[in-house]
């Protein structure tokens, strides 16, 4: 992992931008090394707001259950640079990464790229090296400008709901944030669309029109719902009663259905016990995810629940406050959060969703990042919020202050605000994601 970390070091010398969306300097990139991402196996593209990675992760799982070979591409990771590349179904080795970013880097020439650029023609050039049966491509922001969009012919585009975020690269607007997205669409290639607002569904009609694109949508043209605790998904092709899905929360039946009417849009044939046993089988670190066990954990109180989102916009914090009312249905116990948020993040947006929920919420810095929004001005806007709430210097203080409320019945404690939180977390509770 260290010659890893010191390609990427220098890698970060070539541009002086981390984000820039543009094509050309991907392109320049890939024509010189003889277009790999023209000789990956078939594509399904996916881009979204919110649930990318959980659609990605169910779709992989039902590939896998059904004997198939799957490529991944995801961002951004959590604990180690490896998790972005998935290989026929393993995470991709340090030897290997590093020989695939030091080429990219020699036929690059020191001509100026972004990492993501970079990094993504890594990526298609591993995908191209190893055969595989389908290739999952997570878009890293946006759509439009994109790196991952220079796959000419995918055998499906999926775009999960849209909300407002990143917008000082994607505009202030759902409508404007939706064109973005859209811009994935592919002429006379298939669009997934999963539940969206009357705005944003607008544009991307618009979009799939421009390029003939046939729209299959979320309560139109297939269907996914919740019956019993059993997910009921139908579509023109039948209907499929199937077991919950492993990932935890309401949203997640959502982006199992929008998996589910991918793979059968893209022609995958799939056996039905292939969607059962991969929706028993997805797993995807730091959404919604227990941690039972670990250095971290064990510094809450005896009996406590203590859960894990990178949620960081307000819709992700909707749906991670919608979660949190389903548990607490089953079981009472007093909410406890604690947050991280970056200063780029609408922080009031998302933490108004815990106001009425939380009996206290501390206010953490996310370590080892220059845009992490101080813990007391965190503090402040949770108090304007109508939250509780006070400041701790890390996520292991504010663990040990939960201990010292003597909370009975042992508290749910949630852990929250930023992906860059939740990796530090899962590192420093020893919780790789694998």
């Amino acid at each position: 992992m260290a010659s890893i970390d010191a390609t990427l070091a220098r890698l970060l010398a070539l541009h002086p931008k981390l984000i820039d969306l543009s094509l050309g300097r991907i392109e320049r990139l890939l024509a010189r090394l003889d277009h790999p991402e023209r000789k990956v196996p078939p594509v399904i593209h996916v881009a979204g707001t919110n649930g990318k990675g959980s659609t990605v992760a169910f779709m992989r799982a039902i590939l896998e259950a059904a004997g198939k070979s799957v490529h991944v591409y995801t961002s951004p990771h959590l604990v180690r640079f490896n998790e972005r590349f998935r290989v026929a179904g393993r995470l991709v080795q340090d030897d290997v990464l590093d020989a695939a970013l030091g080429e990219c880097e020699r036929v690059n020439g020191g001509e100026p790229i972004t990492v993501f650029e970079i990094t993504t023609a890594a990526g298609f050039l591993l995908f191209s090296q190893y055969p595989a049966d389908a290739l999952l491509l997570e878009v890293g922001l946006g759509g439009r400008l994109d790196a991952t969009n220079v796959i000419d012919k995918p055998l499906a585009s999926v775009i999960t709901p849209v909300s407002l975020d990143h917008a000082e690269y994607l505009g202030d607007t759902i409508e404007s944030v939706a064109a973005e997205k859209a811009g994935i669409l592919k002429r006379r290639v298939p669009a997934i669309i999963a539940p969206q607002t009357q705005a944003a569904m607008s544009v991307i009609e618009t979009a799939a029109a421009r390029v003939r694109a046939p729209l299959n949508n979320a309560g139109e043209h297939w269907m996914v719902s919740e019956e019993r605790g059993r997910l009921v998904y139908q579509d023109d092709d039948g209907l499929l009663d199937l077991p919950s899905p492993k990932l935890t929360g309401r949203h997640q039946f959502i982006n199992a259905g929008t998996a589910i009417a991918a793979l059968r849009v893209a022609g995958m044939a799939l056996p039905p016990v292939a969607f059962e046993a991969g929706l028993l089988k997805a797993d995807w670190p730091a959404r919604m995810q227990r941690l039972s066990h670990g250095p971290l954990a064990s510094l809450a109180p005896d009996g406590s629940e203590v859960w894990l989102d990178g949620g960081h916009n307000p819709d992700g914090g909707h749906a991670i406050a919608a979660t949190l009312g389903s548990l607490e249905e089953r079981v009472s116990r007093r909410l406890v959060v604690i947050v991280g948020m970056l200063q780029t993040k609408d922080c009031e947006g998302f933490l108004r969703n815990f106001a009425g929920l939380t009996r206290l919420l501390f206010a953490v810095p996310i370590p080892n990042q220059d845009k992490s929004m101080a813990a007391q001005d965190l503090r402040d806007a949770a108090k304007r919020a109508g939250i509780p709430a006070q400041d701790a210097a890390s996520v292991e203080a504010a663990l040990e202050a939960i201990g010292k409320l003597g909370l009975s019945p042992a508290p749910r404690i949630v852990i929250t605000g930023s992906l860059y939180l939740a990796g530090e977390v899962l590192k420093a509770n020893g919780t790789l994601p694998e």
